[in-house]
């Protein structure tokens, strides 16, 4: 129990410090709560690179998009181009080896994608889905701004350099184009790909599987893999998400775990090994997990205590009680609770110039927002201009007055003002 006492203060200030103390050999690395955005952890976030096959988690988005549209399924059959079959024959890079004059169901070319990062099968998705590898590059362009990813350019859908590509570089792009991402954009891709499209994480998971006749292995190590030399990565809940590497952007990984209902995202770019990418993402989860857990600091129905009601005018009450319609949930750092508050801000349009809600007032309609507040210093949410917040809406229905009660109120409203004006004369007279 002593000895107790005396480290337990040590033990809250090395929490407090991690995220100071905490050292990630990458040129580039963040850590995101999946659920809120919330940044938990960054190292120049902002910082332009070459995401090598990461970039295949556009590709991957898009595809999906394309299913859930209609456009294609998992069971839509194509057949092998000219230039992915030449990707596929370049044993320098990423490939499973394609055979041209054979139908492949987009199932499986989405695998060896996401899987084994694959960058035949990507560009045979891509000119499935848009026609051409040129016309898909521009939806990735458009869907990247769509999503507000910061910092990020794509030349091709692989992630390869359009140097490697030969004649075969996607139109509309430069020959030795390259693509780029930041660590926060990779991470807003992430965010957006497993909550959009979860199904996602389904074929992430997966450490291994067969693929035109042969096995295939993900590239992800932290996975539950078989082989020896793997199983010192794992890690407990990761999932997915994308590994990649080439020469020009080193060793990449947008990664992401759940542990006891938490999900979080993390990047690290530009580590100069296959196990330093996963050593470094290990460090992140771990800070993580150690450090965060996601709380209801505030549950649904919550009133500010000087703001529980609002005036109404025109109503059968003079006035509405209002509340939050959803808990404020977020990942808050051991002790730190008491540095978060709630502040309303109402919508102006609903209220008339002295403030007051005009009846009638139906229950659960929306009357403002109520934001979350931190008070110290916070790395923020990887969405531009984001702020934590849900609405305030009023508890009960307030109906209108009748017309009868509404001239009563009007008439006495008349006398009262023309009461006012003679007790102001009067008090004239005698100043």
């Amino acid at each position: 129990m002593a000895l107790l006492v005396v480290i337990a203060p040590f033990m809250t200030t090395q929490s407090a410090q991690a995220a100071s103390t905490l050292d990630i050999a990458a040129e580039s690395a963040i850590l995101v709560d999946a659920e809120t955005g919330k940044i938990l952890f960054s190292k120049n976030p902002d910082m332009k690179l070459p995401p090598a096959s990461m970039t295949k988690m556009m590709t991957e988005y898009l595809v999906l998009e394309a299913i859930e549209a209609g456009k294609i399924t998992w069971d839509t059959t194509t057949q092998i181009s000219d230039y992915a079959y030449k990707i596929s024959a370049d044993i320098s890079s990423s490939g499973t080896g394609l055979t041209q004059d054979v139908d492949y169901k987009v199932r499986d070319l989405y695998n060896a994608m996401a899987i084994n990062s694959d960058n035949a099968t990507t560009i045979a998705l891509a000119e499935l889905v848009a026609g051409s590898e040129g016309e898909f590059v521009k939806m990735m362009n458009k869907k990247g701004k769509e999503m507000g990813l910061p910092d990020f350019e794509f030349v091709n859908s692989t992630g390869l350099e359009n140097a490697d590509l030969g004649d075969n570089y996607p139109k509309g792009t430069e020959p030795d184009g390259i693509n780029y991402m930041s660590a926060r954009s990779s991470a807003l891709l992430a965010y957006h790909l497993v909550n959009d499209h979860p199904e996602a994480l389904e074929v992430s998971r997966v450490p291994q599987t067969e693929f035109d006749g042969h096995m295939i292995d993900n590239w992800n190590w932290m996975l539950p893999h078989d082989s020896v030399n793997f199983k010192q990565f794992y890690y407990e809940g990761v999932d997915g998400l994308k590994t990649g590497h080439t020469d020009l952007a080193g060793y990449c990984f947008t990664g992401t775990a759940e542990r006891n209902g938490q999900r979080l995202i993390s990047v690290v770019m530009k580590t100069d090994s296959i196990p330093a990418r996963f050593k470094e993402t290990a460090k992140l989860l771990d800070y993580g997990y150690n450090n965060f857990n996601s709380k209801e600091l505030f549950p649904a129905g919550y009133q500010l205590k000087d703001k529980a009601t609002i005036d109404v005018v025109k109503g059968k009450e003079d006035q509405v009680a209002i509340a939050t319609n959803a808990p404020l949930t977020v990942p808050v750092q051991q002790g730190d609770e008491k540095n978060y508050t709630v502040t309303y801000h109402l919508d102006k349009d609903k209220l008339d110039k002295e403030g007051a809600l005009v009846a009638p007032v139906k229950k659960g309609e929306k009357i403002g927002t109520a934001e979350l507040v931190y008070k110290g210093e916070d790395a923020g949410y990887i969405f531009e201009n984001k702020k934590h917040v849900v609405d305030v809406v009023a508890t009960e229905t307030v109906e209108k007055s009748n017309w009868f009660m509404l001239t009563l109120d009007a008439i006495g409203g008349f006398f009262a003002d023309i009461f006012s004006s003679i007790v102001d004369m009067v008090k004239g007279w005698f100043n």
